[in-house]
Formats: structure tokens, C-alpha cells, sequence
């Protein structure tokens, strides 16, 4: 017989079996903020708490709270993870804004369109460049997201002369300036007050990936994509270090088995196979899917140097003396990853 025994880190004692009993349980919390529907809860998450349950034999157990729940607040992730309300949190880096200023700045335009190699220059920087926003948590995956569009409604949009005024949903401080440079109005918006938003005619459109368009249904309150991929957005993937402290060597084995390098290496598959149904259901619908030009892309880029610059000024005044370097940094370890996956 098993004694059941919930842990988080409120708790300051360590779950132990009751003499004669067999050994406890320790149910950890987890939560994000995407709804169960997401890539991200039903084939990154679920199956990995199944894969440290089995690992453990049933020694640790979650519960997940995805959004919709009282802990599913995107802009609660961290802060909830540090204080022990839950052990585990998936979260954005740009929400609230301040948190991560090293890690959003994988965040910045025309840095890449591509997932992998996102993901990959965060997790090659942790170690040094990002380790300081960190501490107290035990870093279990940072990742990132492919390229992101311009979703309108109402409005197509292929220029920067189309974007002037526009109000558009913003996930990070580097995509805000971005917009702003670009002539649009950046409306700050967790990604599941999109929908409402949208059919309210609050705004105009919003920057995202394809594949929350799936998963929040988005393709029934917009008309028009503009394929751009002139940024990402970057997420964490953290614990509570007393949590992983409490539990025992072989729990720890198995949080260990599953996440960092043998983890990290499988969001870029994701990110394609979760953007698959989004673009797919623009299409059913359809909707108006343009790619941005070459001689669009050329005057974004001129366009947002500026911004770039006086972004990376405004880091640096906050503290990141050393900004520019870790963003020199980002563009050498995504160069390195494009070479060595063609």
C-alpha cells in the first residue's frame, strides 16, 4: 500500500513513507498558459510528467493547471514558480516585461525565423550569458517559437504603409518597439484575451506563430497572414530548486533523464508539426496568405536597424551592461546551428 503524500514548496519537509508503509508519493504542481488543446500541453508536457512518473515508479506524480485555471495566468508563471505556489512553470520571457531582459533578447527582428536555431542559441547561452535570470530556479528548457506573422483583420496587410495605425497584439517588449517602428499600434495582450479582442474590434490583428491561430481558434475572427518570420518569442521551462532538492536522487535522475539536452533538442519538430493546423485552417477558410517580399524585407530591415540599436541601448541602461555582446553572441550560435543543419 502507498501512502499519498502532496508536495510543493510551501512544504518545507521532505515526503517519507510511513514506517511499515511503502514509499510516498510526491505530487508536484505544474502549470502553463496554454490551453489542453496546445502542442505544448497534449506533446510536451503531459508526456513529459508521464515519462518522470514512469521513471520514478509512481514516486512523483503532477497536477497541471494549462490555461483556464487559476494558476494558467500567463504573466503569473514566474513569479508563482519562485515562490513555491507551483514547482514547475512553462512561461513566456516577455511577460510581464523586465523579467528576462538576456533571454528576450533572442526576441529581437531578423535575429532568425526558426525555431531550432532559437532554441538552440538559448540553450548553448544558459550556461554563462543567462544563468543570473535564473536563480532559485533550476532550468529544466528554454525554447523558442518559428517565425511569427502579421494576422489581420479586416485589413491586408504586405507593406509597412498597410501596418500605420494598425492596433496589433504584442507578446514582448522587442516585438512592441518592432511594431512601433514598423507604424503600427502595439496592444499588450495575454495570447488567450486575443479571440475576444479580435471579435470585439479592440484590434486589428496580432503577431503570433501559425500555430495559436489552431489552438485559440483564431481563424474565425481573421481574414488576412502576412508570412514575414522577422521574429520569435522565447519560453522557459523552470522548477523551483527546493522542489528538485526535496525530492529524492533517483526523482531527481529522472527530471534530470528528461529535460535539458535530451529535451531542448526536440522543439524545433514541434514548432512545425504545432504551426501545421493553423496555416492548414487558413487555408480551409479561405483566407488571403501572403509572403512578405524580398524588397519588403530589405526596407523592414533598414527600417527597424534604428530600433534595433536604441532597443539594445534601453538593455543596457537597465543593467545588461553586456547586451550588445550577448546578442553578438545569439546571432554566432545561430549561424552555427543554420551551418550545421543546412
Amino acid at each position: 500500500m502507498k501512502t499519498r503524500t502532496t508536495i510543493t514548496t510551501a512544504a518545507t519537509a521532505l515526503a517519507l513513507a510511513l514506517p511499515g508503509a511503502g514509499l510516498a508519493e510526491t505530487t508536484l504542481k505544474v502549470s502553463h498558459f496554454l490551453p489542453s488543446v496546445h502542442g505544448i500541453h497534449q506533446d510536451f508536457i503531459v508526456p513529459w510528467t508521464e515519462a518522470v512518473t514512469e521513471c520514478t515508479g509512481g514516486e512523483v506524480q503532477f497536477e497541471i493547471s494549462p490555461a483556464g485555471t487559476q494558476l494558467g495566468n500567463v504573466a503569473r508563471q514566474q513569479e508563482q514558480v519562485m515562490a513555491g505556489v507551483v514547482d514547475i512553470a512553462h512561461g513566456l520571457h516577455g511577460i510581464p516585461r523586465g523579467r528576462f531582459p538576456r533571454s528576450s533578447l533572442i526576441d529581437m527582428p531578423f535575429l532568425t525565423d526558426d525555431a531550432g536555431a532559437a532554441t538552440y542559441a538559448l540553450w548553448e547561452l544558459l550556461p554563462d550569458a543567462l544563468a543570473e535570470e535564473y536563480e532559485g530556479l533550476k532550468v529544466l528548457a528554454l525554447h523558442a517559437h518559428n517565425g511569427g506573422l502579421v494576422h489581420t483583420q479586416g485589413t491586408k496587410v504586405e507593406t509597412m504603409e498597410d501596418l500605420e495605425g494598425l492596433r496589433i497584439r504584442t507578446p514582448s517588449p522587442a516585438i512592441s518597439n518592432m511594431l512601433e517602428y514598423l507604424g503600427a499600434a502595439p496592444q499588450g495582450l495575454p495570447p488567450g484575451e486575443v479571440y475576444e479582442n479580435l471579435q470585439r474590434e479592440v484590434i486589428d490583428g496580432t503577431v503570433f506563430p501559425w500555430d495559436p491561430v489552431a489552438s485559440f481558434g483564431l481563424n474565425e475572427v481573421l481574414d488576412y497572414h502576412l508570412e514575414a518570420g522577422v521574429y520569435t518569442v522565447s519560453f522557459f521551462f523552470v522548477m523551483n530548486e527546493r522542489s528538485y532538492a526535496a525530492l529524492s536522487p533517483e526523482a531527481q535522475s529522472c527530471i534530470d533523464e528528461n529535460s535539458g539536452d535530451n529535451l531542448v533538442p526536440k522543439f524545433a519538430d514541434w514548432w512545425d508539426k504545432w504551426d501545421a493546423p493553423g496555416r492548414e485552417g487558413a487555408v480551409e477558410a479561405g483566407h488571403e496568405i501572403t509572403t512578405l517580399s524580398d524588397e519588403e524585407r530589405a526596407r523592414w530591415r533598414e527600417t527597424l536597424a534604428p530600433m534595433i540599436e536604441a532597443y539594445l541601448a534601453e538593455v543596457e541602461a537597465a543593467g545588461v551592461e553586456n547586451a550588445r555582446e550577448i546578442y553578438e553572441m545569439m546571432q554566432e550560435k545561430i549561424a552555427e546551428y543554420e551551418a550545421a543543419n543546412g
